[in-house]
């Protein structure tokens, strides 16, 4: 079953910015998802340039995906505001 940019939204929702305690789609970081059959592209930002966790935030979103069903491979881009 082919999962969706909406179902991958859904499974981001896990992670967290650790300083704010919110998640990072709900702090509106994720700019966009592409879904090309189970290859998953996430680009999102950070809430501070100067953010010490951003490569952590970054694995924490590529894990989150990739945990949902029907993804085989995503690429998190940490991209500018």
């Amino acid at each position: 079953m082919a999962v969706t940019a909406e179902q991958v939204r859904e499974a981001l929702k896990k992670v967290k910015d650790p300083e704010l305690g919110f998640d990072i789609v709900n702090l509106g970081l994720v700019y966009d998802i592409q879904v090309d059959g189970g290859k998953v592209s996430v680009d999102m930002t950070l809430t501070s340039p100067a953010c010490m966790v951003g490569p952590l935030m970054a694995e924490e979103a590529k894990a989150a995906a990739e945990a949902r069903e029907g993804v085989e491979e995503a690429e998190v881009r940490i991209v500018g505001a």
